[in-house]
C-alpha cells in the first residue's frame, strides 16, 4: 500500500476536525447557537481569530471578548453539551480515512491523534466510528502550554508514540495546523476541507503535500 508520502514515516498523525472527519461545518453552528443565547450576532471574522487555539483558549477568548460571565468550565461543558449529538449522529469521516488507517496499521505505522478539541469529543468520536484500536497517542490541546500553531500538541504526541518528530507525518486542514506540524519539525500533507477552501493555495504552499481524498494515498 505504501505510498511515497509515506516513505522513512514511523508514525502518522492526524488533527481531528475538518482532517479526520468532515465536522468543520458544525463549530461555525454551534458559534451561532451559543452566541445567540447571549444577543450577539456571530462576529465575521471569529474563524480566524480563535483558529489553532485550545478547546481551553477558545472558551477564555469568549469569555474575555464577549464578557460572558459564565465560569471556563461551564462555556465548555455548553459547547460539549452542544456538540455531542452532532458529533454522534451527522458527523462522518472524511472519505478514504477507513481505508487508509487500515493500509497504516497493516504498514506497522503508528497512529495518533493531535487536536484542539475537547477530550470528551474526541473518545465520542473514537466510540462511534469504532476508532479506539487504531490510536495509540490522543492529545488534545488542554494536555500542553500553548495551542496551534505552537508545535506542543504534535511534540507531545510524537514523544507518546515514542516516534522522532522527523519520522512523523501530519494530516491538517487548517493554516495554524499546517504551520504546528512543521514547526514540530514533521512532514505535513494538507487536506481539502470545504471549510478552508478560501486558502487553498496558501495551504498547499505551506505544506509538504496536499490530498483531495484519502483515497489518493491508496
Amino acid at each position: 500500500m505504501k505510498h511515497k508520502m509515506l516513505e522513512d514515516i514511523d508514525a502518522v498523525i492526524f488533527d481531528l476536525d475538518g482532517s479526520l472527519v468532515d465536522s468543520m461545518w458544525l463549530w461555525r453552528e454551534i458559534d451561532i447557537e451559543y452566541l445567540g443565547g447571549f444577543g450577539i450576532p456571530l462576529p465575521e471574522n471569529l474563524q480566524s481569530k480563535i483558529e489553532g487555539m485550545s478547546f481551553h483558549e477558545t472558551a477564555l477568548y469568549f469569555k474575555e471578548n464577549f464578557h460572558i460571565e459564565d465560569s471556563l468550565d461551564k462555556i465548555k461543558a455548553d459547547w460539549n453539551r452542544m456538540a455531542w449529538d452532532k458529533y454522534a449522529n451527522q458527523v462522518p469521516l472524511k472519505p478514504g480515512v477507513a481505508a487508509f488507517l487500515e493500509g497504516c496499521r497493516e504498514s506497522g505505522i503508528k497512529l495518533g491523534i493531535a487536536t484542539s478539541n475537547s477530550r470528551e469529543l474526541v473518545g465520542n468520536i473514537m466510540q462511534v466510528h469504532r476508532l479506539q484500536d487504531y490510536f495509540a497517542s490522543i492529545v488534545t490541546g488542554c494536555d500542553v502550554e500553548r495551542g496551534k500553531p505552537a508545535p506542543d500538541v504534535y511534540l507531545a504526541a510524537a514523544r507518546q508514540l515514542q516516534v522522532l518528530p522527523e519520522r512523523c507525518l501530519v494530516f491538517e486542514d487548517v493554516l495554524a495546523g499546517i504551520q504546528a506540524g512543521k514547526n514540530a519539525g514533521m512532514r505535513v500533507c494538507a487536506v481539502e476541507d470545504a471549510y478552508s477552501m478560501y486558502v487553498r493555495e496558501e495551504k498547499k504552499a505551506l505544506a509538504d503535500y496536499y490530498i483531495e481524498s484519502y483515497g489518493e494515498l491508496m
